[in-house]
């Protein structure tokens, strides 16, 4: 496999985007700077998004008239697929951003809360 940086997955909806789905949204502009700079650094961008058809279409669109350009779009990068000889469902990344996500060290201690 190429000796790559880090591969980051990020959501669309409420996450890239401030929307309500099917519509699009503003933008959300710290995290597009943010994920514009991983790139220049040589980091791999993937939209990871439960949109399909038009919708997807859209939102892809909408992200090259921010100036972001993924480099998979709700699938694996082709030379993750080329190292593990088959294509998961689950996107191989090393950072996930989406508004949804919980942070380990939060899901432990919400563990310890439990009666």
């Amino acid at each position: 496999m190429e000796l790559i940086n880090k591969i980051i997955a990020v959501d669309f909806d409420n996450t890239l985007c401030y929307s309500n789905w099917p519509d699009l949204g503003e933008p959300n502009i710290p995290l597009i700077k943010y994920l514009k700079r991983q790139k220049e650094l040589g980091n791999k961008l993937i939209l990871w998004t439960c949109r399909v058809g038009k919708p997807l279409a859209d939102a892809a669109i909408w992200c090259e008239k921010q100036g972001l350009i993924f480099d998979a779009i709700n699938d694996n990068l082709p030379e993750v697929v080329e190292y593990y000889g088959s294509n998961s469902r689950k996107i191989t990344c090393d950072i996930y951003i989406d508004d949804r996500n919980m942070k380990i060290e939060d899901l432990l201690e919400a563990v310890k809360k439990l009666p």
